[in-house]
């Protein structure tokens, strides 16, 4: 609970003002996080109490305090994470992507298959490049290479509607007799 000198406190410090300002217009849970932490720290608050109160660690409150020192409450904002570093070369993805359009897992020795799935381009991708991906990091792959991942259909093209029929039919009649 706030005393009412630590309230007269606030009020007179203007970056805890601009602070709290910002934690009123913010609908980000992580950022407002950030300003609070902020906030404690301007306070006079130990590292170890921000930490009691907020639960991070001790290095993350650290980091905010560092960006806020260095870049003010703009400082604060969080930017786009790259990710983990691409595990194939640009020219592998390209032969990659030649492979799956040009040519069936059986044209590079995979038994017997007709259509490339997931699971076949990472063991390929493995024997290849020597290159260990997940399901999901295989799919984000393709994806990324401009490859859609879809359940095959297949469909008769020169099926004939009136012979189709007539099968269903006489199958239906064959499982009520069986």
């Amino acid at each position: 609970m706030k005393t009412p000198k630590q309230i007269l406190d606030d009020q007179k410090n203007p970056k805890i003002q601009e602070l709290k300002a910002a934690m009123k217009v913010n609908k980000d849970l992580r950022m407002h996080e950030r300003y609070q932490v902020i906030v404690l720290f301007l306070r006079g608050e130990s590292y170890k109490r921000i930490h009691e109160i907020t639960g991070r660690s001790h290095g993350t409150i650290c980091s905010y305090v560092k960006a806020y020192r260095n870049g003010g409450i703009e400082g604060l904002k969080m930017g786009h994470s790259p990710g983990r570093p691409r595990q194939l070369t640009p020219q592998q993805e390209q032969q990659l992507y030649q492979t799956v359009v040009d040519k069936t897992p059986k044209d590079v020795g995979f038994p017997a298959k007709m259509n490339w799935t997931s699971p076949i381009i990472r063991k390929w991708i493995e024997r290849e490049y020597g290159v260990l991906y997940s399901d999901r990091g295989t799919r984000e792959l393709l994806y990324r290479i401009n490859l859609s991942f879809t359940t095959p259909t297949y469909t008769l093209a020169k099926a004939d509607p009136a012979k189709q029929e007539a099968f269903k039919q006489e199958f239906e009649e064959y499982k009520k007799n069986s």
